[in-house]
């Protein structure tokens, strides 16, 4: 396997064609982990705590409707 460093020397290396398609690949795969992390936690209850601070700040009148 190689190390980050040699890793690095290869990328810059890369034409600027092949650069853009590697940064565009790295935006996508960070947005599915993103994604993921955000559904695994709102199933597993740990963002109740928004909803919960949202419908009470509706309640009291500081969440305004958009």
């Amino acid at each position: 396997m190689k190390t980050a460093n040699q890793i690095q020397t290869d990328i810059e290396a890369l034409s600027k064609k092949e650069y853009l398609k590697l940064v565009s690949w790295f935006s996508e795969r960070d947005w599915k982990v993103w994604d993921n992390e955000i559904t695994e936690d709102s199933q597993s209850g740990k963002l109740d705590f928004l909803f919960e601070e949202a419908m009470s700040e509706k309640s009291s009148g500081i969440l305004k409707e958009i």
